[in-house]
């Protein structure tokens, strides 16, 4: 019989996984063209995984790790939302973009031996 899962492994666990994949999501959207400009940032109680530019527009990207890429698409909630949203308020209040910037929230879904899928202007950004 194994011993029950220890918390502090399994969470270690779990951060290592979201690492990985969120510097898979990173190199998915390199190689379209995107530049990295900030990786976990945090702010105002929030997190953005990527942010991201290509041109004019600035991504403020969430990556979400699941089994199946349609179980990691619907684990954006609201709650992720309107945390992740503030945290782009606060980035944007720090960097300044041009005026002309584009501004949008993308999702990056990523599942075992699948290619992570981009879903650009995944939700708006709350009070911006």
């Amino acid at each position: 019989m194994r011993p029950p899962p220890d918390p502090e492994a399994r969470r270690r666990a779990t951060h290592g996984r979201g690492l990985s994949a969120e510097a898979l999501a990173l190199l998915a959207l390199m190689l379209k063209g995107y530049r990295p400009l900030a990786r976990r940032f945090a702010a105002s109680g929030g997190e953005i995984d990527l942010i991201v530019r290509r041109g004019r527009t600035i991504a403020f990207v969430e990556v979400k790790a699941r089994a199946t890429l349609e179980a990691a698409a619907i684990a954006i909630d609201g709650r992720k939302r309107a945390r992740m949203s503030r945290a782009a308020r606060t980035w944007l209040a720090r960097h300044r973009p041009p005026a002309d910037a584009i501004l949008r929230a993308d999702a990056v879904f990523v599942a075992p031996r699948r290619w992570p899928r981009h879903l650009p202007n995944a939700f708006e950004i709350e009070g911006v």
